[in-house]
């Protein structure tokens, strides 16, 4: 049986502790998200951030020592989530892909980085942030949507079809926030189904 070292020891002993501080910060970004899809910016603080998250405001800002970078580490759990979503999505039929990148739109991630939007385009600090990481994160979901949809983009056309479906999935999106639009978004998510289908040949 070999000797243990202090070198071995001291790993064993970090491990906990790293363990603690990333379930520390995944609770801080969910609380994170949470608290913007509930309350939008303005009612999103640091203080009622960490209040949610179960931790002191001073863990909070040993993670994210600005509210900035808080919520600039939520905008990127919410790409990630949304990216991961898209990725597990089950390979199904065009109409079952649509009805599934709809419900990515209209579900409370969405929510939450439609506030961050609305954010950014009034705080200077964040904005070059959430702009740059939404690039990247519509370019990530176009990708996978074609591929989702089996899609053709040297086929003229396709590639406009598969961004004005993700369009139209943000815009039903957005009159979702105010009424329970699922009755009416039923009905034109089979029509764009359809065209979809239609479009992609």
């Amino acid at each position: 049986m070999g000797a243990v070292t202090s070198s071995s020891t001291s790993k064993a002993a970090h491990a906990p502790k790293q363990d603690r501080s990333r379930a520390t910060r995944q609770r801080l970004l969910e609380a994170a998200v949470a608290c913007l899809a509930e309350h939008g910016w303005a009612g999103s603080t640091v203080s009622v951030v960490a209040e949610r998250a179960g931790v002191s405001r001073g863990a909070a800002q040993h993670h994210f020592p600005t509210r900035e970078d808080l919520f600039t580490g939520a905008v990127e759990y919410v790409a990630e989530e949304r990216s991961a979503a898209l990725r597990t999505l089950p390979v199904q039929g065009r109409a079952e892909v649509v009805a599934a990148l709809v419900d990515l739109y209209t579900g409370p991630l969405f929510r939450a980085a439609l506030q961050l939007w609305v954010a950014a385009s009034n705080e200077p600090q964040l904005r070059p942030r959430v702009t740059e990481l939404e690039a990247r994160v519509g370019r990530e979901t176009h990708r996978i949507a074609v591929g989702l949809l089996g899609a053709d983009e040297s086929r003229p056309g396709a590639r406009e079809t598969v961004q004005g479906l993700l369009d139209m999935a943000r815009g039903l999106g957005l009159a979702n926030l105010l009424t329970d639009d699922t009755a009416r978004r039923a009905r034109v998510v089979s029509q764009w189904a359809a065209l979809v289908e239609e479009g992609l040949g």
